[in-house]
């Protein structure tokens, strides 16, 4: 077969989820044997266009060529037969194997049910010897270093012959120094006739590594370029984030004085040393990129992480259990709203009161008439589409599950509403109720700590943002004033 200069085309792409279209007519190629890196904001289509490309999603429309043939995966597997293999930021490895064993895990050759050695197992051996020396065959993959895994499942790649292999954040969790040995390693796949797709939030790694840069935003494919033709990384964020609408913010009427949450010197094995304060009826927003440490503040601050340094909440210090946060008059919508926010067989009566059921029970039962009245109370209050308190919370829309989960945190009286990602996954519609709530909350005296990865949404709706990069706070901006998007997207992608 004679090869194409383009390894991948991808032509009029759409993939639709109800009621979001989450890649957008997107077109580009990639070329053979060379590094190509896709960037965008979270929540830019990177994410869905990989598992189309790898047959985890069905396209909507749209056509791929590998090779100059039609490309249509119906899984993973397909992909992989057809030579693209995927590294993600959760390593498909298996800690109480040996390396060897990784390697050929799937693809064993057996006889009667027994594992035979074959020049398969002999080859990927090979393989991994060429590219890092220092892993031998018959250590455990649990002695490992998170760069050593990555290699291990580089070599397995390289060794089933496959021509593309995509990596997903790869450097989210290694050294300095391994970092380097992974990118010597990267340059070396092309002279293995191997074609890199680099996803990454750091933008320097994109000059340091990258052939060919292509920028995603809202679903839409926005150029592609070689990376000697960029500039400089504020020519790229301009390209990740266009106009920022920032029209939508209003500056609040008077200032939040009293203190309601101090966090003093926090760190654990995300975190470091982070300290700031929240008032009370202020909306706060903490934004970052993958990795940024988000969503490990807020399981901190709630009692599911263990941590050092201090957290003071309404004058007394918090204990670190979520009952305790619970009980103190704080209230967590985490980012998984359908494994960790709701009892998705239970109906919406069966949820909304959870959290609080003393208020609706007697003696230890409870009280049929209260439970049903306060799930009427909250369906008007937040405008939960559903025709009645009987339906199952799995089968309301991905909006109308977040409000079931924002209306056991208001039964449960909290004074503090951390919502992490409060509006992921969900349509436009339903995004802007879930702001008016917000907002409305707000007025009322509750404090509202947003962990968000989508810079619109803390920027339309915080009165204070904090940037995180790393587990680390790394600046601290009054809305309205001195919020720069093209300055924020610097700090949060690792820029000084």
């Amino acid at each position: 077969m004679k090869l194409t200069e383009n390894v991948l085309e991808i032509r009029d792409l759409v993939k639709d989820f109800p009621g979001v279209r989450a890649v957008n007519n997107v077109s580009f190629d990639i070329k053979r044997n060379t590094v190509h890196c896709l960037v965008g904001e979270n929540g830019a289509g990177k994410s869905t266009l990989i598992k189309i490309l790898t047959g985890a999603y069905a396209r909507t429309s749209g056509r791929i060529l590998l090779n100059g043939e039609e490309y249509s995966p119906h899984s993973t597997r397909d992909a992989k037969q057809a030579g693209i293999s995927t590294l993600f930021q959760e390593l498909n490895v298996v800690d109480q194997l040996t390396v060897e064993e990784n390697l050929t895990l799937g693809m064993e050759d057996t006889t009667f049910g027994f594992l035979r050695k074959t020049d398969k197992i002999n080859k990927m051996v090979s393989v991994l010897n060429s590219i890092e020396p220092s892993i031998k065959p018959g250590q455990l993959v649990s002695t490992l270093s998170v760069a050593k895994k990555q290699i291990v499942e580089i070599a397995k790649a390289v060794a089933a012959e496959s021509d593309i292999i995509i990596m997903d954040e790869p450097t989210a969790a290694i050294s300095e120094s391994e970092i380097a040995r992974l990118f010597a390693i990267i340059r070396g796949l092309r002279e293995k006739n191997v074609t890199v797709i680099y996803i990454s939030h750091r933008l320097d790694e994109i000059f340091e590594l990258g052939d060919y840069v292509t920028v995603m935003r809202d679903g839409k494919h926005i150029d592609t370029k070689p990376v000697a033709q960029i500039q400089d990384r504020s020519e790229l964020i301009k390209m990740m984030i266009g106009k920022t609408v920032l029209e939508q913010y209003t500056p609040r009427e008077g200032e939040c004085t009293d203190t309601i949450l101090q966090v003093t010197h926090l760190s654990n094995h995300k975190l470091n040393d982070l300290s700031f304060d929240v008032h009370a009826g202020e909306i706060v927003g903490f934004y970052g990129l993958v990795g940024a440490g988000k969503t490990e503040l807020a399981r901190a601050i709630y009692g599911v992480d263990e941590y050092e340094g201090e957290i003071v909440f309404k004058g007394k210090k918090l204990q670190p259990a979520p009952d305790k946060a619970i009980a103190a008059g704080i209230a967590l919508v985490p980012e998984e709203r359908r494994s960790q926010g709701l009892f998705t067989i239970l109906t919406i009566r069966g949820n909304v009161p959870v959290m609080n059921m003393g208020r609706i029970s007697r003696g230890g039962f409870i009280n049929a008439a209260a439970e049903r009245n306060v799930t009427l109370e909250y369906i008007d209050k937040l405008k939960i589409a559903t025709s009645s308190t009987e339906k199952e919370a799995s089968k309301l829309s991905g909006g109308n599950q977040q409000k079931v989960v924002f209306a056991k945190c208001l039964f449960a009286d909290a004074d503090l509403l951390m919502l992490d990602e409060p509006t992921r996954g969900i349509d436009v519609g339903a995004k802007s109720e879930i702001y008016g709530i917000i907002r409305r909350l707000s007025r009322e005296g509750k404090s509202i700590m947003i962990f968000s990865s989508e810079l619109p949404e803390v920027m339309n709706i915080c009165d204070s943002i904090y940037l995180l990069y790393d587990g680390s706070l790394k600046a601290t901006l009054r809305n309205g004033c001195d919020c720069d998007s093209e300055k924020i997207i610097h700090i949060v992608t690792g820029g000084e």
